[in-house]
């Protein structure tokens, strides 16, 4: 057993943990960007798993395992989130878990 919950609610706030590019336990091979797309497909997963939309996140936090990533963040997380984009702060950390070069976790409100 994983000892963290992927979300977690209070009231109208859901907080998703950081996904990383795992997919089957393993990073998905092909550098940054793959591992990107996966981590935002599985904060996908969970989304929906929570009943709400990529449109209910307003707000990301982006960690990267080097920060001359930045620049490549930008296509694949337009391209998931579309428009309105929610707040972001991205940051570089020392590392990162399993070796990941990125990792995202996300704050969403429910509709009323």
């Amino acid at each position: 057993m994983t000892p963290y919950s992927p979300y977690r609610s209070a009231g109208s706030l859901v907080a998703f943990s950081g996904q990383i590019g795992q997919r089957d336990g393993s990073l998905v091979p092909g550098g940054f960007v793959e591992e990107l797309r996966q981590a935002l497909a599985n904060l996908g997963t969970l989304i929906e798993d929570a009943g709400l939309t990529r449109a209910d996140v307003f707000k990301t936090t982006v960690f990267l395992a080097d920060i001359a990533d930045w620049g490549r963040l930008n296509e694949p997380y337009v391209e998931f989130f579309g428009s309105p984009l929610p707040a972001r702060t991205a940051l570089a950390v020392a590392s990162l878990p399993r070796g990941a070069r990125v990792e995202i976790e996300a704050w969403a409100l429910r509709p009323r």
